[in-house]
């Protein structure tokens, strides 16, 4: 599991318990805009490489499918 998704399962449960202090706030939406950076980096190198595949761009989806896989480890 990636280290930012412990974090925001950490803090959710503390949500569950009782509200987030401030610098808890701010630390859960620090891990939520990593989140969603990482989920558009992956979604954008996965459509690319569907085009690379598409336009039969060999040497490019091997290298977008290099970069999803680093991302994805």
């Amino acid at each position: 599991m990636w280290v930012v998704h412990q974090r925001m399962a950490e803090l959710w449960v503390l949500n569950k318990r009782r509200p987030l202090k401030d610098d808890e706030m701010t630390e859960f939406c620090h891990c939520m805009d990593a989140h969603v950076n990482r989920a558009w980096q992956i979604a954008k190198l996965k459509n690319l490489s569907l085009l690379a595949h598409m336009t039969n761009d060999t040497e490019w989806q091997h290298e977008l499918c290099a970069k999803l896989e680093k991302l994805t480890r």
